[in-house]
This record gives structure tokens, sequence and C-alpha cells, in this order.
């Protein structure tokens, strides 16, 4: 039986970039993953992923996107592959909404370059936004998409070519850890390391269900619509979350995928309640309506056809923050859980975050805010 340094389960986004980090420090890794490479089950698909730096979800995450930066270009570069597009970012809502104060507050904190906008200077730079009077939005030039499937299989391709040893189809039947090392067992057989990284995603709830952490698991949609005057006007236009006064998030893109494409938009929080292997992925056309119409009050050009929709699952926690840490009770465990919506922009540093603490138990990063012993 071959032994390795570090077993990883899960090869989705955050696996992905710990097997490839883990690999390129010269480490013998397994990646264990269920599905196939850069798969659509779980949470790292859909054509798109937004990433932004004036982060209103908390100013302490800033410097970890900075870091990504970093690494995105990094693994563009290494992998020859077109992962990071920036777009601007635009973000929308009333004066005290959680997207523009919080959005304002980081880009200030950091010192991050930035506009805050009227509603009619934000109709004059981009003309298929119709914010309400009562609105400003924080534009940041630095913001923009990454491709999720591309950049899974860039981070994927960059670990064999290091090493790694990668294995799909293989669910994962159990894992433990001693003193002396860690097992994990699959229906292929047992897989014997000095050290574990565990990145389930959705099922992280019966993966670490030992924890015992208040995940909540969620099925959101993701739709494409086709605007009646084409998507030309929308080809220009900056990524953006937009919230209106009752508190609803939705968040979108530019039409990035040609005249057929379409344009993307989703709800940032509207899920409910799902089993993650027993995601319903038929959306209802009540759902297509609530999306246009909710979409219609920011971009009403966009209310056309919708030429497709995609479900996928967020992994949330209480107060939406990652579960990032050295497993509690196996100091030879790491784990990576409920990135709560927000987290793939991340994917690259977490990967860096992941291959430290499996490796030397710690890391320079600033993860306290994700330490699973925070819930009760």
């Amino acid at each position: 039986m071959t032994s390795y340094d570090v077993i990883v389960v899960g090869l989705g986004g955050m696996g992905s970039a710990a097997v490839r980090h883990l690999a390129a420090r010269g480490k013998r890794v397994l990646g264990l993953e269920r599905f196939t490479p850069a798969h659509d089950r779980g949470s790292s698909h859909g054509g798109s992923r937004i990433i932004r730096q004036s982060y209103f979800e908390d100013p302490a995450y800033v410097p970890l996107l900075l870091r990504a930066y970093e690494l995105w270009a990094e693994a563009e570069k290494e992998a020859g592959a077109d992962l990071l597009t920036l777009t601007g970012g635009l973000y929308l809502g009333p004066p005290d909404s959680t997207t523009f104060a919080g959005s304002l507050r980081a880009a200030r904190e950091w010192d991050l370059p930035h506009e805050v906008l009227e509603p009619d200077a934000v109709r004059a730079r981009f003309p298929t936004f119709a914010p309400a009077a009562d609105e400003l939005a924080v534009f940041e030039e630095r913001a923009g998409f990454v491709r999720p499937e591309a950049a899974v299989a860039a981070h994927l391709e960059l670990a064999a070519r290091d090493g790694a040893d990668l294995r799909f189809g293989q669910q994962v039947l159990s894992w433990d850890a001693t003193g002396d090392g860690v097992c994990v067992r699959t229906a292929e057989g047992e897989h014997r390391a000095e050290r574990l990284v565990i990145s389930p995603g959705a099922w992280a709830p019966s993966v670490l269900a030992d924890l015992g952490l208040p995940l909540r698991v969620e099925r959101q949609v993701q739709y494409w619509f086709a605007p009646p005057g084409g998507v030309e006007p929308f080809a220009g236009n900056p990524v953006y979350v937009a919230e209106q006064a009752e508190g609803a998030q939705i968040y979108g893109f530019p039409a990035m995928d040609g005249p057929d494409g379409g344009v993307k938009v989703a709800f940032f929080r509207r899920g409910r309640d799902t089993d993650p292997d027993a995601l319903d992925r038929v959306v209802t056309d009540a759902e297509v309506q609530e999306m246009r119409a909710r979409v219609g009050h920011t971009l009403p050009g966009l209310v056309g056809p919708v030429l497709r929709t995609v479900p996928c699952m967020y992994t949330t926690t209480p107060d939406e923050h990652f579960v990032i840490a050295t497993h509690p009770e196996h100091a030879n465990v790491t784990v990576a859980c409920g990135f709560s919506g927000h987290g793939f922009k991340f994917v690259p540093v977490v990967g860096e975050i992941l291959a430290d603490l499996a490796t030397t138990g710690a890391t320079a990063h600033p993860i306290a805010l994700f330490d699973p012993r925070r819930f009760p």
C-alpha cells in the first residue's frame, strides 16, 4: 500500500488548489474526488464567479483577497489558462445597505481605489443600469470574474504535473486519525498518510459530522437571460451586486459568452434547504418570474426570455464566515468548509492556507475568523 504525506478529500475549488500547492512543495499527495474532474454536482461550476476587493462581508477578508489576486495570476501563467477577467465592479444599494455601506467601509479601511457614484453617474457610465433615486454605488476597477470549471481544471493539471496522485469516482466512506497518521476508506480500499485535508463542499455535514458544525446546505439557482435588445449593450458592463431597501441582493455579470450566451444573474441569498445527494435540478416558472421581476428593478433591459438555469449549492454557516482550521481533536487533520456562497474568489489562497496547515500546522495568513470553535 502506497503511503502519502497528505491525502486531500474533495477536489472542487478548495481541494484542487490544496493539492496543487502541496504537490508544488514536493509532497507526496493523494487527491480523492467522488465525481469527475471539474464537475457540476456541487458548488464550483456555472461558468463564472465574481471576484472583488471592496468586501462588504467583512474588511478582514481583504488581505486574503489581495493574496488571492496574486495567486490567480500565478496559476494563469503556469497553466496557460484564462482564469480571471477584470471588468470593474459595481455595488449598489441604499446608503445604509450592507452592499453599499459594507463595500465602502472595506475600501476605505484598506485604502482600495474606488469611486462613490450617485444614481445619475451610474446611468451615465453604465446605461443598462437603472438605480433608484435613493441608491448609491461603490465602483472599483479591480473587480471581475473567474471561471470556476477552468480554475479547478488548471489546479488539477498543475498538481498532476508536479506528481500528485489524483483519483476520481472515489467516494469517501469513512476516515479516522491517530497520532501516527490517517486512514481514509473508499470502495477502492484504504489509503494512509501522515496528514489529511478535508474539503467536502456540500457534503461537509456528513463527512465532518464529528465537528457538529451548524451548517446549512442551500439550493441556489443561476439564470441566463436573453435581453430583447441583444447582449451587445451588456458586453461592457461591470460585475455587480445590487441590494434593494428590503435587503434582497442579486449579483450578475456582463455578457461574456457571445451573442447566444445570454447574461447571467442570480440571487445572492434566496435559497432553500437541500440534500446534496438529492438536489432538485428542475427550476420552476415561478422561480424564473421572481428572478426576472427582481433584476428588472436594476437592469430593466435584461428581462427577456430565460435561456437556461443551473442550480448549485451553498454550504452556509450561521455567521456566513468560512471554516478553515486544524481539526480541534486531530492535529494532523485540516478542514475547510462552510464557504457560504462567497468563497470561490479565495480558492488559490485557501489552497495555500490548507497546504500551510497540512505541512507545518500553522499559516501566516489571518484565519482566526474561521475557527470552528466559535460555534457553541
